[in-house]
């Protein structure tokens, strides 16, 4: 049973994580609480480190990791100043092990459920199709949200592609992200999108939910416990209502 949910603001991101707490505060049984960035309140002396050994270097290499020196400088420049990391991925499971490391033993127990809002990409390995995939949340403990993987997991409209790949035969490079999103008719969260904080609030749920039942998402795509893998999916699941379907509207209206 879930008796408490520990909220981490992202404070180098559009989230208002208070806001998203304040909304779970109302629909769950559980007190609802918000510290400051995850990285800083749980820092180690070796997390520079970990995040080093999990990145990603390939779409289609299994393995990760570079613990060259470098790479640990820029990963402890990274947690510094938050708002100078970008454009790496990492391994969001082996994350969670290491920052379910960086708990206190005390707080590490399922009745509370640490919810880690991060400005960081995370993705899990799909055995399926021999490549990395990235992902807006891990659930577990801590939970891990995504900020940047909001914007860029789900996919995006197929107008989106072909614009792509029509930029890339005429010039010979991709195209510059503001350019498409700004030539693309179609319904995507966009970086620093404003609906940034409501679409974040039903992947939080999704969080407390799976500690809670032991249910990972809902089938029902009109439902905000629902796990996206389109823009469009995300948009009718987030952001219009209903919010829930019957079954979890039971449970969390």
């Amino acid at each position: 049973m879930v008796e408490r949910v520990i909220c981490y603001r992202a404070p180098s991101t559009v989230a208002a994580v208070d806001e998203i707490a304040d909304w779970l505060r109302a629909r769950i049984d559980a007190d609802v609480t918000v510290r400051d960035r995850f990285l800083d309140v749980h820092r180690t002396d070796d997390l520079a480190e970990r995040f080093a050994e999990v990145r990603v270097p390939s779409p289609y290499e299994r393995d990760t990791g570079n613990t060259m020196l470098g790479t640990i400088r820029y990963e402890e420049r990274a947690l510094e100043h938050p708002e100078r990391e970008g454009g790496v991925l990492y391994d969001g499971v082996r994350i969670q092990r290491a920052l379910n490391a960086a708990l206190p033993a005390e707080e590490r127990g399922l009745e509370t459920l640490h919810l880690a809002i991060l400005d960081r990409a995370i993705g899990t390995w799909g055995e399926h199709d021999g490549r990395w995939h990235k992902r807006v949340n891990v659930l577990g403990q801590p939970a891990l949200l995504s900020v940047p993987g909001l914007y860029e997991a789900p996919a995006k409209p197929e107008a989106y592609y072909k614009e792509q790949q029509r930029h890339a035969l005429l010039s010979g490079d991709t195209p510059p992200r503001e350019v498409l999103e700004n030539q693309v008719d179609g319904e995507f969260l966009v970086e620093d999108d404003p609906r940034t904080t409501d679409a974040l609030k039903g992947y939080a749920l999704q969080a407390y939910h799976f500690l809670e039942t032991g249910e990972p998402f809902c089938d029902r795509e009109v439902c905000r416990l629902f796990n996206a893998h389109y823009h469009e999916d995300l948009i009718d699941a987030q952001l219009r209502e209903p919010e829930f379907c019957g079954e979890h509207a039971r449970l969390y209206e």
